[in-house]
């Protein structure tokens, strides 16, 4: 930097500083991409848009033109599993089948022209794939029963008459139904109760009869604990899969109809935990290559496999969420540090070629952009956890010299979920006034193998608290944040995470719980299907160690807590009920700590509408401005905190 350049500099209060990412910009700006899908007609991706309500809607570009299919009014979102996934899939020409969000039926599309083709009130559908042989839908169907204490899962067909039948019953899970290329096989997998997708999972095959029926199901892999990730057929007839059976890695299998071969044998990731349906990480491009999507150290890259042999294409786009591959053809969700997450277009030999789609504004100024960098550090009983962290950064200010900036400290949801280096503007919102943000992959996140996404099993509410806590005195031994002035902020089972760490330990100046739990046992009797046995993988089983679930829930220690928390919640939500939220709130306020509990209406797992997404945002710097001290740049939200 030159002289005149340090001189024009100014010294600003930490968390004061004027800023270019402002929550309307984030909000308004910050659409959802997901499932891009490439066909010869064009390439397809669904499109989260909170400045219309938060509805979803199809797009497709063809030729350099996007456009959107959907017209107001529909919103392709399946509320399967909860999470979703799959709402929609293509058939020929200018067809496609979605999910509306309104009834959770299925719908037929025909150019502009949509019909309904089948409307169930107490059934949602899920992981839509067109067999085209059969003329039909597959997908995943959760049948709601008044007297039955969850939802049933089949694999059903569903034909463009709206006929369906049942392919398959009798698992407590489904996804992934995969039709041969000869239409006379049909995979998929399957798991029980008390396993997630990421335990163990059964890979299935079965024939398919002239009625579209299936015959003779068998067990192709899962009989051990292994976890199974997006099979897809070969045109030769061989079965392709990821699974992490030999050595705790997601790597590539083949299975040749007598054997399982290894394609792959890294100590990297070539899969991801299915908390959606449909979600991908690989395809063929054509009968010798195999394009993939690699995670090593919680990078990703690009890589192509041909003749066993993989060749790394692209690492700049070292966040890759969904890879589509067809008809020579390729597709990805994917985002790098200066370049927030987007629908690229590959190039099978060249690698990324095109952005068609992204999520929010391509930063202007990169020089107020923070970028990641990834740290490791010691925890636990010599054991090591993994973070990125963002030093505050703007070109025009700093804070004081005799200083060190507030931290904030992220924690993830799922729990077994990760954080990457992708471009991300709510982090930007941050770093852009004058904080320090630490983003923790804690022991339980994936991407590091199947020993180390495990090992928050049983520890759930002490390991991942205490890899936050290691996390800060790292940074402070480092010098380079405020230990009187970390904050930790998280969403969902990172919201848990929030609330234990400032209940459990004195590290903390503040907190914020993002539709975060409070209450295990209540949330173990109140959660969806897909997570009730979860919690006791997590932290033990019930009612054996009711005391340790006990133990871990802030609501019974709420004494223990004595600084200020702010709480946003959804009233539709139906993972972690609103009563979560309420009843921690109620708590603190009666022993008189400061406390704002902010409730969206029409909200549920998550915030979708563009106004509730820019309120969180200013609520939560209003909020840690009151507590530190310091008056963020510009006006200030409407905020009520009691006892402050």
């Amino acid at each position: 930097m030159s002289e005149s350049r340090e001189q024009d500099v100014q010294t600003t209060p930490f968390g004061s500083w004027p800023s270019d990412f402002s929550a309307e910009q984030i909000a308004r700006g910050g659409k959802r991409l997901a499932q891009p899908l490439c066909r010869p007609e064009g390439i397809y991706w669904l499109e989260g848009r909170p400045e219309e309500g938060g509805r979803t809607a199809l797009c497709r570009w063809r030729a350099g033109t996007v456009e959107t299919l959907t017209p107001r009014g529909y919103s392709v979102r399946t509320r399967a599993q909860e999470y979703g996934g799959g709402a929609w899939c293509a058939l020929d020409g200018d067809r496609r089948i979605f999910v509306e969000d309104s009834d959770q039926g299925l719908y037929l599309q025909q150019g502009r022209e949509i019909q309904s083709l089948c409307v169930m009130p107490q059934c949602r559908f899920g992981d839509l794939q067109w067999d085209d042989h059969h003329q039909r839908v597959l997908a995943v169907r959760e049948v709601v029963e008044e007297q039955a204490p969850e939802p049933r899962a089949e694999l059903v067909s569903i034909d463009l008459s709206g006929r369906i039948q049942v392919l398959a019953q009798g698992a407590d899970f489904y996804t992934a139904p995969r039709p041969s290329q000869d239409g006379r096989q049909l995979a998929w997998l399957e798991w029980d109760h008390p396993d997630m997708p990421w335990d163990r999972t059964r890979l299935m095959l079965a024939g398919i009869d002239e009625a579209g029926a299936v015959t003779k199901p068998t067990m192709v892999a899962g009989q051990h604990a292994e976890a199974i990730f997006q099979p897809e057929w070969h045109d030769d007839g061989r079965l392709y899969f990821v699974s992490d059976r030999a050595d705790g890695w997601w790597n590539l299998h083949v299975w040749d109809g007598e054997a399982i071969q290894v394609i792959t044998r890294e100590a990297a990731e070539f899969g991801l935990p299915y908390w959606q349906f449909n979600m991908r990480s690989w395809g063929f491009v054509d009968d010798d290559t195999i394009l993939a999507a690699r995670s090593s150290q919680g990078f990703w890259s690009l890589q192509r496999i041909r003749a066993g042999q993989a060749k790394t294409l692209d690492e700049d786009w070292n966040s890759i969420q969904h890879l589509h591959c067809d008809h020579g053809q390729a597709v990805m969700l994917a985002g790098r540090p200066d370049h927030p997450l987007a629908v690229v277009r590959i190039d099978p030999e060249r690698g990324p070629v095109e952005v068609i789609a992204t999520a929010s504004a391509t930063p202007e100024q990169g020089a107020m952009v923070s970028q990641a960098e990834a740290i490791h550090f010691p925890t636990g009983e010599d054991e090591t956890a993994h973070a990125l962290f963002y030093p505050p950064t703007h070109p025009d200010h700093q804070g004081p010299s005799n200083e060190r900036p507030p931290l904030l400290v992220k924690c993830h949801g799922g729990p077994t979920g990760a954080t990457d280096a992708a471009y991300d503007p709510r982090i930007q919102y941050w770093t852009s006034r004058g904080f320090a943000v630490v983003d923790v992959n804690y022991r339980g996140s994936t991407g590091y193998g199947r020993p180390y996404r495990h090992r928050l099993y049983g520890g759930w509410g002490k390991l991942d608290v205490e890899d936050c806590q290691a996390v800060v005195r790292h940074l402070v031994a480092q010098d380079r944040v405020d230990p009187a002035r970390c904050l930790i902020s998280g969403s969902s089972a990172g919201g848990y995470t929030v609330l234990a760490a400032l209940t459990f330990t004195d590290v903390f100046a503040a907190g914020a719980s993002h539709y975060g739990i409070g209450d295990l046992a209540a949330l173990d009797a109140a959660t969806h299907k897909f997570e009730s046995r979860y919690t006791q993988k997590l932290v033990g089983p019930w009612p054996e160690t009711q005391a340790e679930w006990r133990a871990r829930s802030p609501i019974h220690h709420v004494s223990r807590l004595k600084v200020p928390v702010i709480f946003f919640q959804g009233d539709e939500d139906k993972v972690v009920p609103p009563e979560q939220a309420q009843a921690m709130a109620d708590a603190l306020r009666a022993q008189g700590l400061p406390v704002a509990h902010v409730v969206f209406e029409g909200e549920g797992h998550g915030f979708r509408r563009a106004q509730n997404i820019r309120a969180s945002l200013e609520m939560e710097l209003d909020f840690y401005g009151r507590v530190l001290g310091f008056q963020p740049h510009g006006p200030a939200p409407s905020l009520r905190v009691d006892n402050l």
